[in-house]
């Protein structure tokens, strides 16, 4: 396990939001769940805490209330193999309320902000040749969902 995990807060949605993370990524894995008791604050029963593991990395969601929401000032990046896994985890990640956003960006159902990106990506912004790689950039910053086809192609020109 690592020293270091992601803790999100929720505003109830933790149980959903794991059943939801565990749905989407394989191999990904349920943890441990901690309920509200007599002692509150939250409602007897529901979640308190839940845990899941995605990639071998743990993540734990409080069910704290509505005092704080997710912003894009905090992203987790899922690097894709291909253009399959980045159409799939796209796909996935913005149904059922998620909202695509630019440069292979978007937010799911809870406003969770994830980057999903093709492991091409740092290859083609990053050429050696300057002007392959504003190619690729100016590609990648008109594009929503990334395009690996696409970065390649205005890459070579």
């Amino acid at each position: 396990m690592s020293k270091i995990s992601p803790f999100l807060w929720f505003d109830g949605q933790a149980e959903e939001a794991v059943n939801f993370y565990v749905s989407v990524f394989k191999g990904a894995k349920p943890g441990p769940t901690s309920r509200y008791g007599d002692a509150g604050p939250g409602p007897k029963g529901q979640v308190m805490v839940a845990s899941f593991e995605l990639d071998g990395i743990a993540f734990n969601c409080l069910n704290g209330g509505p005092q704080f929401k997710f912003t894009e000032a905090i992203s987790f990046q899922v690097n894709c193999k291909d253009q399959a896994e980045v159409d799939d985890l796209w796909g996935k990640l913005t149904a059922d309320g998620g909202e695509p956003g630019p440069c292979g960006w978007l937010k799911d159902k809870f406003g969770v902000s994830w980057q999903i990106v093709p492991e091409a990506l740092p290859r083609l912004i990053g050429d050696p040749d300057p002007a392959k790689a504003k190619r690729a950039t100016e590609a990648m910053l008109n594009m929503g969902k990334l395009d690996i086809a696409a970065l390649e192609a205005a890459a070579a020109g």
